[in-house]
């Protein structure tokens, strides 16, 4: 068959199936769409459902899923809730964006800005953010500030900004406190539910500012609620020890952790997140950096998926419980991992298991490099 023919029939048979469909036009009856909402869209959402067989029996859960987040257009959940939140700025007229970030909300941001072409403005804490984030932002083109204060410092500036505007400027704030982005952010469990044909048993998720574990919950609800699950899931928070404000109940000023995207001290979300893990007989709990790191070690190892490190939270709080008797090992699991690994590429560089082998150029060279 010519290659002609083959496209060909590639292109009849996409026209068939139809065009990848858009998030906003996809879950539209479930979300706070008008007629006058721009349906714009980077291609987020839709992001896989895998099956982690050999991590699961390594970890004694055989039916452990991961919902891999990071296959979002700049690399993390961020986007799902992004896109609505951008779309509704548009619709009210907003010139600008803001956010205060530690980085992939500043990514996400500055990327649906670009392509709605509106200006962003990004604060962000000094020092405190990987630079695989922080290059996307500039790469789109965002205006970046750095202030001292950590993030919790950083939000409450914008805030201030957002709520003295300027009528010169019309601005909207972007972060998680903005409802649209929880609204876009719950369509991911819709997608989880889909794929499994229901609710999983537990949903385990990374908690930081506290919104994405509220926004699965209120998408679990809302699905059963409609008659399209019978169940909903019991909710696992996890959350970097030091920077663990939900599970201490004492703000954390600076945390440092590995866990980047959680060095959250007073969660915007937080009474939600814990009415998430109440409502659904939840618990939130702390995890080490190491025990994090051994998960996204194991991840990449096991299953070749390469997340972020703080996605790896929820992997490293099933595997705890698990290993305490604290869940059911053969129930249905979901594991969400919010970024991708790239995002912070010197952690990455700094936990490498294998290290790079020296061989002359020739088959002999490289047996022996091998061992073999």
């Amino acid at each position: 068959m010519r290659m002609s023919d083959v496209l060909r029939q590639l292109r009849q048979q996409h026209a068939l199936a139809g065009a990848r469909p858009r998030l906003l036009e996809r879950f539209e009856a479930f979300l706070p769409i008008t007629d006058a909402t721009p349906l714009i869209s980077l291609g987020e959402g839709f992001t896989p459902l895998v099956h982690a067989r050999t991590l699961g029996r390594a970890i004694g859960c055989p039916q452990l899923h991961l919902k891999i987040e990071g296959q979002n257009p700049t690399g993390s959940f961020k986007d799902r809730g992004m896109v609505l939140a951008v779309a509704k700025a548009m619709e009210d007229g907003s010139r600008a964006l803001v956010c205060a970030s530690t980085g992939n909300t500043a990514a996400s941001a500055a990327a649906y800005g670009a392509h709605a072409g509106m200006d962003v403005i990004v604060v962000l804490p000094r020092g405190q953010v990987a630079m695989g984030k922080l290059l996307q932002a500039l790469a789109a083109g965002a205006r970046v500030i750095a202030v001292d204060g950590g993030f919790d410092g950083a939000l409450r500036a914008v805030r201030e900004l957002v709520h003295d505007p300027d009528p010169a400027h019309p601005i909207t704030l972007v972060n998680s406190v903005n409802p649209f982005r929880l609204e876009g952010q719950k369509t991911a469990a819709f997608e989880v539910c889909e794929d499994l044909g229901g609710a999983p048993d537990y949903l385990a998720i990374p908690v930081g500012n506290a919104g994405n574990i509220t926004a699965y919950w209120q998408g679990f609800c809302e699905y059963r609620a409609a008659g399209l699950v019978e169940t909903a899931p019991v909710m696992l928070g996890f959350q970097a020890e030091g920077a663990a404000p939900l599970v201490t109940g004492r703000t954390v000023a600076d945390p440092q952790t590995v866990a980047t995207a959680i060095r959250i001290g007073d969660p915007a979300s937080g009474a939600r997140a814990l009415r998430a893990r109440d409502e659904s007989g939840g618990r939130i709990e702390a995890v080490s950096d190491e025990e994090i790191l051994d998960a996204y070690r194991d991840l990449a190892r096991y299953e070749g998926i390469f997340c972020e490190p703080a996605s790896a939270a929820s992997v490293a709080g099933v595997r705890k419980l698990a290993a305490e008797g604290a869940i059911d090992p053969g129930t249905t699991i979901v594991c969400v991992l919010t970024g991708h690994g790239l995002k912070d590429p010197e952690t990455a560089k700094r936990e490498a298991i294998s290290p790079t082998l020296e061989s002359e150029p020739t088959a002999d060279g490289i047996r022996r490099a091998l061992g073999w």
